[in-house]
This record gives structure tokens, sequence and C-alpha cells, in this order.
């Protein structure tokens, strides 16, 4: 029995010397190779002791164009199939929020009215006055929207790429008769990988995994946000936690007034994989989408220049899967704005 406890403890021993001694210097090391390899587009502008990389393509008359990413570590990258595209007929920017890829992570709550604070020093530190159109995927939608009411007369347009809805906690509850969120932010295994980050336990479990298979996200996109992502999940997880703050805040921002405004919904039912992932059934699933869309309509009810543009053969990475019909919703937006321009410039 003596014998069984000291190899334990040996074995406790080594495994605590990885976890606390090991594991972080290999963590610094691995965050530094990442840095390296991929070193951040655009700039990195300073906006108050805290770093965000924004990157910004591309020329043309105004509008300026930003991109918002969804809840996930992938930040600017989100944005490759449609960025230089879009930069091709206006100026054009993507960005990484903060603890996010390349940008500094701030202390405190990451809720929208945070992120738009940050978004909008991040604009002013790069010259980027606008006007602007916001284009916001998932939970990007309830930040664009919050921008909106605090900067509003910098705000020309707005595109929602599949967007969450302010009340979809609640709508989703309703429909299913149990609260539901994605899987990966009720996950406790998360949460405390991402609380173990700098251990190096975080990169160590993505490596044994391998990179996740994603239609529409190319292998060398995988790669970087895979380099980026341990390092990502504490701001992950700190908008996750945000979420019910920053879906308050959205919804006491619904009124857009005149802008021009597109909203992109995916159709295509999940697979049966990712059923299992959210731990729904087909029924269940057919229910919560049928409410989406719901959702998706009073998005674009709005404005009173909005329309709804439902995609049949995208699931909901719509910029990855359909990047066309991001880049022809921006367009439409942006030669809205223009027309608008020009009007009132030809008006006596």
């Amino acid at each position: 029995m003596r014998k069984l406890l000291r190899r334990l403890g040996y074995f406790l021993t080594v495994i605590g010397a990885f976890v606390f001694v090991i594991g972080p210097i290999w963590e610094r090391i691995e965050r530094q190779r990442a840095a390296e390899a991929f070193p951040a587009p655009g700039r990195l502008v300073d906006i108050g002791g805290q770093k965000i990389q924004i990157d910004c393509r591309g020329e043309g008359a105004p509008p300026t164009v930003v991109f918002e990413s969804g809840l996930g570590p992938s930040g600017a990258t989100d944005w490759l199939k449609v960025h230089d595209e879009v930069a091709r007929f206006t100026r054009a920017c993507a960005y990484s929020r903060a603890g996010v890829m390349w940008s500094d992570d701030k202390p405190g709550v990451h809720d929208g009215a945070g992120v738009a604070h940050d978004l909008h020093a991040a604009l002013d530190a790069t010259g980027e006055r606008g006007p602007l159109v916001l284009v916001g995927h998932s939970l990007g939608g309830p930040y664009i929207t919050i921008f909106t009411k605090l900067y509003g007369d910098r705000v020309a347009g707005l595109i929602y790429v599949d967007s969450s809805h302010p009340d979809q906690e609640k709508r989703f509850e309703a429909a299913l008769g149990h609260p539901f969120k994605p899987p990966f932010i009720m996950d406790e295994g998360l949460k405390l990988a991402a609380s173990l980050s700098w251990t190096g336990i975080a990169r160590l479990g993505l490596m044994a995994m391998g990179p996740p298979q994603i239609e529409g996200v190319d292998e060398s996109t995988t790669k970087i946000v895979m380099a980026f992502g341990p390092s990502s999940l504490a701001a992950v997880r700190a908008e996750a936690d945000a979420l019910s703050q920053t879906f308050a805040e959205a919804g006491a921002a619904r009124a857009l007034g005149a802008r021009p405004v597109v909203v992109l919904t995916a159709a295509k039912p999940p697979s049966d994989k990712m059923l299992s992932l959210m731990g729904l059934t087909r029924a269940e699933a057919t229910k919560a989408q049928n409410f989406f869309f719901d959702m998706q309509d009073d998005l674009a009810s709005w404005s009173s220049r909005a329309s709804h543009r439902t995609l049949d053969d995208s699931t909901h990475l719509i910029q990855f899967e359909r990047p066309d019909a991001v880049i022809d919703a921006v367009r439409s937006v942006v030669e809205s704005i223009r027309a608008d321009d020009r009007s009132k410039g030809s008006t006596p």
C-alpha cells in the first residue's frame, strides 16, 4: 500500500509540475510562436493601454464597411472570404474584439456596450470616421445594434448575417419547454479550460482533438484559429457570461429608422452531428428554427428600408458557405447609401 501511495504521489507531482511549471512555460512559447508565424493583419492600435487588431483595406467613396464577428475565438478571420471582395468597391475593416486573436484582453465585463466602446475607439485610432455600414454575424448582430444606438450618427446601414436576436433566450425556452443555449456556452469543461488556458491545458486538449472540420472553412484559416484559440478562450467565455446583459442592451435599441438594412438568414436544416452537439431532436430543431425565422423577420422590421433574404443552401456560417450572398448584401446597402448621398447633393 505504501508503494502504491508513493507511486501515486510521484504521479501527482509530475502532473502538478506540468500544470503549474512546465505547462505555463510551454504555453508562453506557443503563444510567441503563433504571433511570429501569423502576424496580425492590419494594425494593432492603442485604445488606452489596450491594443486592438484592426485591418482596413480598399478605397472609394463613403461608406466604410466594418465586420463584426460572432461569439468565438476567430475574430477578424471570420471574414477572410468576403473582406477583399468588399474592399474592391469600398473601404472595408475587419477586427478582433478584446482578448480574441491578436487583440489584448481587458478586465471586467465583456458586454455589448463595452464592445461598442472598444470598436468606436479603434476606429478613431485608425482615422476611420465613416459613415459606416456595420456587418454582424451571429452575436455580432446585437453588437452592431448596440453600436448604432450609442453612435448612431456614424452608422448609415446594417447587414445582419444569421444574427442572434435579443429575445432568443426566452423565445427558444418557450418553443422547447426548457432553456437552450449553444452547448459550448453551457459546457463547464470549456469554462475550466478557459480559466486554466495559461497552463497549456487548453492547447493540449485542442491538439488532442485535432482541427475541427467546418464546412466552408479552409485549412489555413483553421490553423490560425487553432494557434490563437487557447489564448482567446477567456475572452470568449467572458462574452458568453455577459450574453443576457448584451441581449438586454440590444433589446432596447431596436429602432433603426430609415437606414438601409439587409437580414440574411440560413435555412439549411442542421446535420445529425450538429443536432447531437446541440442535444436536440429533429422535431425540436425544426420548432426552434421556425421561431428563429420569426425573430429574423422581426429584425427586418426595425428599419423602414429593410429586406430579408433566406438562404436554403447555407447553415449558420453564411460568410464561409455563401460569401457571395454577404458580398451582394453589402454592395446593395453601400449603393443605397451612395444613391441617397447623390440625391441629397442634387437637391436645390
